[in-house]
């Protein structure tokens, strides 16, 4: 049954118990779990079922052009088909790349295409793709090809700066067919590239940053810089783990001290949240949000949108993905102390009248959508929204914040 047609049927008010009370709660914790929250967790294995994945449109193989094609579609080579997604850059907070990838989801086999460095001159931004990147993909079953940019245009905004990056478009499509033909696991693959071809991948990439600075007359950063990349990973994956997870541990801690201006806080501080998986990957994440009642932990992903009754689509998606995680954690640890663990994806705006639960009854979340005016089309996406929620044993909480 869709929301809206629920929501027809009475507007009623329901005792909502605000996260602010819940916080009040948690309060009560041990002094030792207050001061100072190191949380732990594992994930043996993904057990999850997508309900809010687009429609991915369907590119013939012979026709595939990375660079123009979609955020993500489905390309058709003959009878085999398979899911692609594209990053605009390896740092996993730029452009909602976890979107892209979680609308691919759903098909059986996934490739998302991430460049290995990203230059943008030297009076921009130079990102490296860490392995936590690639541990999550693998744990996601999606197959990655390390790509490079071999073209670009100059900024017209901004001195000493390119846009308009365009990926080697033969080498993507010719790592594409390997995957076609390739039967054994995402994880081994990836392993496999990281291990044999990323010094190659890194060498061509010095070659093509060399001729975008000749050819655009632009300075990018020392080419050292990715000599020392290359050096500093190795061929061993162990250095490459090693030596992504310190410069993640940093990222975490500056983003723990700061909180993101879209994200609009409730409860108790930001917290960090380290998972470790099966396949030897840790995960350094930031959780907005963090509330403790009777031995267990919500782990809260807060999107919030100052102009818009709800936050985008693609905002909604890049939470999707952290409740995959945070869904199927076990052997959760804060400060040491073994507790049970729940995924929240908290939705807000200063637009919207009225609180809801997933877990409230049907009537009343149509009473929300009816009260705030929401489209048919978004009544059907938060329908399957708290579908999914349900499923995958996590909750979502939309509401108005005082901001």
């Amino acid at each position: 049954m869709l929301f809206f047609s629920a929501c027809l049927c009475r507007i009623a008010n329901k005792n909502y118990e605000p996260p602010e009370a819940i916080g009040k709660r948690a309060n009560v914790m041990d002094n030792k779990i207050e001061n100072k929250m190191d949380i732990k967790g594992r994930i043996t294995g993904i057990t999850y079922k997508v309900s809010t994945s687009e429609i991915l449109k369907i590119v013939d193989i012979r026709g595939f052009n990375i660079n123009e094609s979609p955020a993500f579609c489905l390309v058709k080579d003959g009878a085999k088909s398979f899911a692609i997604s594209k990053w605009v850059s390896p740092k996993r907070t730029r452009s909602y790349p976890y979107e892209r990838v979680y609308n691919t989801l759903n098909s059986s086999k996934k490739i998302t295409v991430i460049p290995i460095v990203k230059d943008e001159g030297a009076k921009g931004d130079r990102d490296f793709i860490q392995w936590d990147t690639v541990s999550l993909m693998s744990l996601l079953d999606v197959f990655v090809v390390f790509a490079y940019y071999e073209k670009a245009e100059i900024n017209p905004r901004f001195e000493n700066k390119i846009t308009n990056q365009q990926f080697d478009n033969k080498y993507v499509i010719s790592k594409i067919k390997e995957i076609e033909q390739y039967h054994s696991s995402a994880l081994h693959w990836n392993l496999n590239e990281l291990k044999n071809n990323l010094h190659e991948i890194i060498d061509k990439t010095k070659i093509c940053h060399s001729n975008i600075e000749n050819n655009l007359g632009v300075t990018l950063h020392n080419l050292k810089g990715l000599d020392n990349f290359k050096e500093k990973i190795g061929k061993e994956v162990e250095t490459f783990m090693q030596f992504s997870r310190e410069k993640a541990e940093k990222a975490q801690t500056r983003e723990v001290l700061t909180a993101q201006p879209k994200e609009s806080l409730s409860t108790l501080s930001k917290a960090k949240i380290t998972i470790t998986n099966y396949l030897g990957g840790q995960y350094f994440f930031t959780v907005d949000e963090i509330l403790i009642e009777n031995n267990t932990i919500y782990l809260v992903e807060s999107k919030h949108s100052a102009n818009s009754t709800l936050p985008s689509k693609g905002d909604i998606k890049d939470g999707l993905l952290k409740m995959i995680l945070y869904s199927n954690l076990c052997e959760v640890e804060v400060n040491g102390i073994k507790m049970k663990s729940k995924a929240v994806l908290n939705l807000t705006s200063k637009n919207i009248e009225r609180e809801i639960n997933s877990k409230d009854e049907i009537w009343d979340r149509g009473d929300l959508m009816l009260i705030n005016n929401f489209s048919q089309k978004q009544m059907r996406f938060f329908d399957d929204l708290f579908y999914e929620a349900e499923q995958n044993d996590f909750e979502v909480k939309i509401g108005g914040t005082k901001c």
